[in-house]
Order: structure tokens, then C-alpha cells, then sequence
């Protein structure tokens, strides 16, 4: 369920946002246009948010400036310690994942993450979706913003890339967490009602859109 990759983001909880503004050459493309593809997950959102995986709360401090009302599941302590303080509590951050996570304290109608998805499997994927369909009603949607790759060869060329940079820790998170291709997600959210289209970011970041039909 994502959990085991807890311990990265306790380690990484200091230095994320330092990462995410580009200062970590190995993920600078991952970042590339970081604070558009925030916006772009806020500017499709609804009014009442379920946000997985906050981290250090950037994009729920955009939700929220946006006037839109936040529940977020987090399970790093880390994390949601510095989202706090971001945040300043104007949105409750409870431990929980993708999975496995308290009821919502309102009724949503968007679901949002962001570089977070990919810590599922592809089954844990699937039972994800299913699940976030109990929550939505028709035109409601599911808005993710995570690495994807076209196909599998894209994902291999990644890869391989990586190493050739001598970008050892992408490399390897590359060959470690679950990263899908655009058809692999487009199969698991249609199957499950969702109307589904994906916009590019840059080389790894695309946004996917999923309307419930």
C-alpha cells in the first residue's frame, strides 16, 4: 500500500522541497514545471478535495487558496509535521495511505495527488480506483499528477538513460517504486467508470484526468 517507502520520505521530509524546486539535478526534469502541474491539478479540482499523499502540504496550501475546502491523507510523521507548519492548520493532514484511510469529514467530489500514485502496485492501483468510486458521483473526478510512461520501452529508455547521466538514485528509484504506462492506467480507471485523459508535463510528469461517467 505505499507504506513501505515511509522511511524514504522520513529521510527526505527535510530536503523535498529544496528538490522540488529544481536543486537536485538528478529529479530536476522530474520537477520541471512543478509549480504549473500544482496548478494545473487545482484548476481541475472541485470544491470539497480528498488530497493522498500531501507531503509537505504545497499543493494543498494551493487548494486551499483557491477556496477549496482539504482532507489529507499522509502517512509519513515527517511529512505531515511540515505540512503543519505550512499550513498553519487551515486543513486537517491525518496519517493514513492510499488505501487505508479515515472517512472524510465532508462529501467530496475530487480526488487529487501528486508524485505520489506510483508507490502502488498495479493491482493496489486497481482496488484503489475501485474504491475512490464509492466516494464520487457522476462528473465527479480524480485528478493525479505522477511519472508515467508511454509504453514499457519508454520506461526501459528511462532507465537506461539514467545510468548513462550517472543518475544512480533515479536509477534505481526508477527500477524500484511501480511506475505505470499511459495504457495501464487508462485501462484500470476506465474499467472502473472514469472517463480518463492524460496531459504531458514534461519527460516523466503527465497530469491524468478521470471523470466519473
Amino acid at each position: 500500500m505505499g507504506r513501505e517507502f515511509i522511511p524514504l520520505f522520513e529521510d527526505w521530509a527535510a530536503t523535498y522541497d529544496q528538490t522540488a524546486n529544481g536543486f537536485d539535478i538528478e529529479y530536476k526534469e522530474a520537477f520541471r514545471g512543478y509549480e504549473q502541474i500544482l496548478n494545473g491539478i487545482v484548476t481541475r479540482s472541485g470544491s470539497h478535495v480528498l488530497e493522498f499523499g500531501p507531503g509537505t502540504g504545497n499543493l494543498t496550501a494551493k487548494l486551499l487558496e483557491a477556496g477549496k475546502t482539504v482532507f489529507g491523507v499522509e502517512p509519513s510523521p515527517a511529512m505531515r509535521k511540515l505540512a503543519a507548519d505550512k499550513l498553519s492548520g487551515q486543513s486537517l493532514i491525518v496519517d493514513g495511505d492510499f488505501l487505508d484511510f479515515p472517512e472524510p469529514p465532508f462529501a467530496v467530489n475530487t480526488i487529487v495527488s501528486s508524485y505520489a500514485f506510483h508507490h502502488l502496485t498495479d493491482e493496489e492501483k486497481r482496488t484503489a480506483v475501485k474504491l475512490y468510486g464509492k466516494y464520487l458521483k457522476r462528473h465527479d473526478k480524480i485528478v493525479f499528477a505522477d511519472t508515467v510512461f508511454e509504453h514499457t520501452d519508454a520506461y526501459k529508455q528511462a532507465i537506461q538513460n539514467a545510468r548513462h547521466q550517472g543518475y544512480h538514485h533515479l536509477a534505481q528509484d526508477l527500477e524500484t517504486e511501480y511506475y505505470p504506462t499511459l495504457d495501464t492506467l487508462k485501462e484500470i480507471f476506465s474499467a472502473e467508470g472514469f472517463a480518463v485523459q492524460f496531459i504531458q508535463q514534461n519527460d516523466f510528469v503527465w497530469i491524468l484526468e478521470a471523470i466519473k461517467r
